[in-house]
């Protein structure tokens, strides 16, 4: 271990030639004192520096680093970093227990503590005063960077410590090194300085010597990973040296940290599986005892890395998620509910932790993450009511922190899993006036997608339908990924059906035919087969020949029934292929499963909506839903059901 001491002398030029001259002397005479125990031979002194003569010693780079200029104090400024010399173990003497130093360190708050314990002290060694820079750095560093800039990096004890970091480099300890780096990352002290350079290139020389342990290699990887990111060479070659050691005995912190380096430098089917197999299987042994942050850094490497096949960690990962909910941070909820999503995984306990966390925090979650949420929800087709009704009041209460993307994000799942919160009119209200202010900041596809989803919940955004059917906004459409496929060209025929036989009173732009399909595709309402063979069964059974129904039929208004049977003026069922003499029309709706919510008797919008157009368009519609029928037995009780089902006042049929 090394030790920090320091020596007394005096030096009086203001030139930078004899400032840096000064610096090399006390480079010499600053040492640090290696060896085990207490230091030898440290005398009680102050040291004395030339000051700055103004305020531009302080130089702001790229990324928020800031360059550390590290000159001289004058003459009349004496900083007393040192004590009487003595074994007690009292602030201000000369040695301190390590212990009892980070005890006392991490009950200060503020960085003036920090410095004036310091000050107390002479001697103290180079994992105490790397500890110390860490502690700096965890009190005067936030989301927006460091609070007090000239009160840390203009401080004199600061600079005598960064200026003997920066010569004793090679006298460090790893964990001094290393430690030292990080916190010096943390404050964003300019990589392109010498004290940060010679920390590098020592960290560099010892990685190639073999002389870092897996935690030193991981504070290595993990400092190179902020400062250069994925561009950094040295990465792989730290990854190289931990497929050396056993997975086994790395602690939860290592196994993180090498998911992280080897995210960034791993490309698909490259030579690091096997280490990842490893990582994997020993990942899987600790997933009880990690921590949120830890649970949710692991699901996105492993999202970010491809591991499909490693189902038994994502699976303990993912039911170990659940109790961290309330204690993850907006960024690491993301990032698991984007693993549920990319590996396919749904977990009925975690929609309910959600269910009981959203609500308590909607208005403190960022925009981000609630958007996330209900990405989630959609896309597992899950309807939470209590998560969805918090959203609504959320949006209303804030709709100006969420962007144009967010705002999709939140309101498209509404429609598609057919929900209508009870603040209806005060969610839909804000989202016109964002509407009005903002239109031109929506992305085309977005807003396409957006207003669609409106339309399946019968809320129509007639006053934007003319910018949408223009052909300025259709051409732009057009410009961009996906333009104009199958599924924005069914959006868009969809909404001109729905003005036209729900709001006769628009008189705007219509949808020009060459922008219209001949039917719907649907993502999510294909027929169920298995049902609809049963419906067809019992029909057979019932109605004695084939030719009174027909399947999967295309009608003119671009909709596809999935059984049509048609009657005359006196209720008698006609050939399927009869098309004179039909006096009505039924259209039977075979709904699975995926035509409903998840676990929920809730229609999706797409079916609810074509539903609803078909009996505008004049048909008897008659829902089969999959729960009514899936536990008939044979095709006499399901004919019987469709008999009561289709004809409820008809006793026999005359067909």
């Amino acid at each position: 271990m090394a030790l920090i001491s320091r020596k007394s002398f005096h030096f009086y030029s203001s030139s930078t030639q004899a400032s840096r001259c000064f610096l090399v002397t006390l480079s010499k005479r600053l040492g640090f004192i290696t060896g085990q125990g207490k230091p030898r031979n440290c005398s009680s002194v102050a040291m004395r520096m030339l000051c700055f003569k103004d305020k531009s010693q302080y130089v702001f780079c790229r990324k928020n680093h800031v360059q550390l200029r590290l000159q001289s104090l004058s003459v009349n400024e004496t900083v007393h970093l040192c004590g009487d010399t003595g074994n007690s173990t009292k602030f201000n003497n000369v040695w301190m227990d390590e212990q009892l130093f980070f005890k006392k360190l991490n009950s200060l708050c503020t960085s003036k503590e920090i410095f004036d314990f310091l000050s107390s002290l002479e001697v103290m060694s180079d994992t105490m005063a790397s500890g110390a820079l860490q502690r700096i750095s965890e009190v005067e560093v936030d989301d927006n960077g460091l609070k007090n800039p000239e009160g840390v990096l203009e401080n004199e004890v600061f600079r005598a410590l960064c200026f003997q970091f920066e010569f004793e480099s090679s006298k460090l300890s790893n964990t001094g090194l290393l430690n030292a780096l990080q916190a010096l990352i943390k404050l964003r002290v300019d990589p392109q300085s010498t004290l940060m350079a010679n920390l590098l290139s020592e960290g560099a020389e010892r990685l190639g010597k073999g002389q870092l342990t897996v935690k030193n290699l991981c504070a290595l990887g993990e400092s190179l990973l902020e400062l250069e990111g994925p561009s950094c060479a040295t990465l792989e070659q730290i990854v190289n040296r931990m497929q050396e050691i056993d997975v086994e005995k790395w602690s939860p912190r290592e196994m993180v940290m090498v998911y992280k380096m080897l995210q960034v430098i791993v490309k698909e089917g490259e030579k690091y599986q096997d280490l990842l197999n490893k990582l994997n299987s020993a990942a899987l042994n600790i997933v009880s005892h990690l921590s949120p942050n830890f649970t949710s850094i692991i699901l996105n490497s492993l999202v970010g890395l491809r591991q499909t096949q490693a189902v038994p960690l994502v699976t303990a990962l993912c039911k170990h998620s659940v109790k961290h909910i309330p204690y993850f941070t907006g960024d690491e909820l993301v990032n698991v509910l984007e693993a549920f999503l990319y590996f396919g995984h749904r977990e009925e306990i975690f929609t309910e932790a959600l269910e009981t966390h959203v609500p308590k925090s909607i208005f403190s979650m960022h925009p981000q993450t609630v958007s996330k949420v209900m990405q989630y929800c959609c896309r597992k087709m899950i309807l939470s009511k209590p998560i969805f009704d918090a959203v609504a009041e959320g949006f209303i209460s804030d709709a100006d922190r969420f962007t144009t993307d967010e705002i999709a994000g939140c309101i498209i799942p509404f429609g598609t899993l057919n929900y209508v919160p009870p603040s209806a009119s005060s969610l839909f209200r804000k989202l016109e006036t964002v509407l009005h202010t903002h239109f031109s900041h929506f992305q085309p596809h977005t807003l396409l997608n957006l207003l669609h989803s409106c339309v399946l919940i019968q809320r129509y955004p007639v006053n934007f339908l003319p910018k949408i059917f223009s052909p300025y906004f259709l051409q732009q459409l057009q410009a961009q990924p996906p333009g104009l496929d199958r599924i924005v060209t069914s959006q868009l025929t969809q909404l001109f059906l729905t003005v036209t036989l729900e709001c006769p009173f628009y008189e705007g732009p219509k949808l020009l035919p060459k922008y219209q399909v001949k039917a719907f595709l649907t993502s999510r309402s294909s027929l169920d087969f298995h049902l609809l063979k049963m419906v067809k069964t019992g029909l057979l059974y019932l109605l004695k020949k084939r030719i009174y129904f027909a399947s999967e039929v295309s009608t003119p208004y671009f909709y596809t029934v999935d059984i049509e049977i048609k009657l005359d003026e006196e209720g008698f069922v006609l050939p399927a292929a009869q098309c004179e003499e039909v006096h009505r029309r039924i259209a039977l709706c075979v709904d699975g499963q995926n035509r409903f919510c998840f676990n929920s008797h809730n229609l999706l919008g797409e079916e609810a909506i074509k539903q609803r157009h078909l009996q505008l368009l004049g048909y008897e519609v008659v829902q089969i839903p999959f729960f009514e029928i899936e536990t008939l037995q044979n095709c006499r009780k399901m004919a019987e059901y469709l008999h009561k089902k289709i004809f409820p006042h008809t006793y026999g049929l005359g067909c």
